[in-house]
């Protein structure tokens, strides 16, 4: 009988760790290659970014990025009695009312559109979709000077007068008539984007379900509100999001359109361009204050996306009880 084969000598603790945060085949390292630079960005350039602005809005800091006097919340105070800063979140409560269910309204209906299109789906969805690799600066220039620049020979101008109507100073003054000019604006660049965002929500639907929804006598508006949106409400919710938090983070297009005239209309100066003009357009590069705005505005933004959040989640839990 042949001797005992001796048995393998039990893996060092060490090489045991080192085994299991390798991963098998070394997976768990090229994870880690591929994450830690992406990681490194967002704590480098966002997350060191907002503390430090939280901290310094505590602080009077003047043409320096360093605290200089400590002030509480003296900043807070002073923003939050400031009419035109008020008037700035103002601005977005109307813009957000009014872009975002339009912009999902727009969205939701291409999308079930080329859905149900039995050719040049493709050719489509490039189409809609090009806009969004249009820069805001370069839009907003298009629509000042070109479409709504308020001259006779302007393009909105020219089809008012063969409708028989007058001229209209779309940018200046004191009239409203600047909304649909920013929002047309809005609604061209993003639509493509949030539609691609819902139609990929609609494949994932299970076609059965619109098949046994016909037998049944459901077509129409009757397959949209009990099948098509029920079942795209986890699209809806980042879809709502995601407009919600860009009406609050409007900057180029309102800047763009009024910031070379050198005077804002009633409304139309949202809370980013507020900020920035008070805490880099002057002589005195004021951070203390950017700060304290940023952080009243992100929270804001969040106590919105939770009361989102929990209306549509409350509407859901009414439908299944």
């Amino acid at each position: 009988m042949s001797p005992a084969t001796p048995s393998a000598e039990p893996a060092t603790p060490k090489a045991s760790w080192w085994r299991v945060f390798r991963g098998h085949q070394g997976r768990n390292l090229w994870y880690i290659g591929f994450f830690l630079p992406f990681l490194v960005g967002l704590v480098t350039f966002v997350y060191i970014p907002m503390v430090w602005s939280t901290y310094l809005s505590f602080f009077d800091a003047r043409n320096t990025i360093q605290p200089t006097r400590f002030v509480g919340l003296d900043n807070y105070r002073y923003l939050l009695n400031d009419q035109m800063f008020r008037n700035s979140l103002g601005v977005f409560v109307v813009f957000a009312l009014l872009i975002v269910p339009l912009t999902y309204v727009c969205s939701l209906g291409l999308a079930l559109l080329l859905q149900g299109a039995k050719w040049g789906q493709a050719f489509f969805r490039s189409v809609f979709f090009l806009p969004t690799a249009v820069s805001y600066v370069i839009a907003a220039m298009v629509w000042r000077l070109s479409l709504f620049n308020g001259a006779r020979f302007g393009m909105a101008n020219s089809i008012l007068r063969q409708l028989g109507g007058e001229n209209i100073n779309w940018l200046g003054g004191t009239t409203w008539w600047y909304w649909p000019v920013v929002i047309s604006l809005r609604l061209w660049l993003q639509v493509g984007f949030y539609m691609i965002l819902l139609i990929a929500g609609l494949n994932r639907i299970p076609q059965d379900t619109y098949e046994a929804a016909a037998l049944d006598g459901a077509t129409g508006w009757r397959t949209l509100r009990y099948i098509t949106l029920p079942q795209l409400r986890t699209s809806t919710v980042a879809v709502m999001m995601l407009l919600l938090i860009g009406a609050f983070q409007a900057f180029d297009e309102f800047y763009n359109l009024f910031g070379s005239i050198g005077s804002y209309p009633p409304y139309a100066r949202p809370p980013l361009v507020h900020m920035y003009l008070i805490s880099l357009g002057g002589t005195q590069q004021d951070l203390g204050l950017g700060g304290a705005a940023t952080v009243i505005i992100t929270t804001i933004i969040v106590l919105f996306g939770l009361g989102q959040n929990w209306l549509l989640g409350r509407s859901e839990r009414k439908e299944r009880g």
